[in-house]
């Protein structure tokens, strides 16, 4: 069964923030690292995986990224302190 994912990239704590969905979280979180994909994450220099969620199903997963894109700040910020109050870099942990 397929895992999907849903992330959130931070420049620095209180920074730019990118939201984002895909299957394979430490791919696409290398891509953006490496500046491999161009537009907004490598224009802003946004590396940081600071949040992510898991889902079984991709319709779920891409709702979750719609509804999260359309939050304000205020709100992605608070859903990041909640889980990584200390905005560390999540992708260590994840790409062992």
């Amino acid at each position: 069964m397929a895992t999907y994912y849903v992330y959130i990239l931070a420049s620095r704590p209180g920074g730019a923030l990118y939201v984002g969905v895909t299957n394979d979280l430490v791919r696409r979180v290398h891509e953006h690292r490496t500046d491999a994909v161009p537009g907004h994450t490598r224009r802003y220099n946004i590396k940081q995986l600071v949040h992510f969620e898991m889902f079984a199903a991709i319709r779920d997963a891409l709702q979750r990224e719609k509804n999260i894109k359309k939050w304000p700040r205020v709100y992605k910020t608070r859903l990041i302190a909640e889980q990584n109050a200390e905005w560390r870099d999540l992708y260590d942990e994840i790409a062992r």
